[in-house]
């Protein structure tokens, strides 16, 4: 289901002016055409989610705390989206940086002062900034599931008017966690 990434790599690379590099041997002309086919039906699937989503979000059909206005439901989502999105990107330069000598790390200022405080105390700090990052990733992660858990209201109409099977498909919460992945 998660296939509509490999279009967002392509279109990052080819924005950065790279190339994609890969250890598999080249797809055939068959293979290629399963290959797009599961992007398309991939980003189909997910632009699906989406919209059910945000359809129950401003309908007010999603658990999220009463009193909150859509609007700010949806920057909540997308802010904290993001800021999970920056601690895992933190998680794995740190990792990566972790294993480089002093003179490797780069020459930036931001980049030598944050080494500096994640390897100080002979590196206890590093191990302290994962639990703490893991913490916050968990609590961001309850407030984004309040945002894109679907739960009618009594007497409400089904998302998109359909059927109470798709209604009862869209409350497991299962397309959150496919936006969210």
């Amino acid at each position: 289901l998660l296939h509509c990434f490999y279009l967002a790599q392509i279109i990052f690379a080819w924005a950065a002016g790279q190339s994609l590099e890969s250890k598999e041997e080249p797809r055939t002309g068959v293979q290629n055409v399963f290959f797009w086919i599961r992007v398309l039906l991939s980003l189909a699937i997910l632009i699906f989610a989406f919209a059910v989503t945000i359809s129950a979000l401003f309908a007010g059909q999603t658990t999220m705390w009463e009193g909150v206005p859509p609007g700010v439901t949806v920057f909540l989502f997308f802010g904290f989206m993001a800021i999970v999105g920056m601690l895992e990107g933190m998680q794995i330069a740190f990792f990566a940086v972790a294993k480089m000598s002093e003179e490797d790390r780069g020459k930036s200022t931001w980049a030598k002062k944050t080494c500096d405080v994640l390897f100080a105390n002979e590196g206890r700090n590093l191990p302290g900034f994962m639990v703490g990052r893991q913490m916050c990733v968990t609590l961001c992660f309850f407030i984004i599931a309040r945002v894109t858990t679907i739960k009618l209201n009594d007497g409400d109409d089904n998302v998109f008017g359909l059927s109470n099977g798709a209604q009862a498909f869209f409350e497991t919460g299962l397309l959150g966690a496919l936006i969210t992945t």
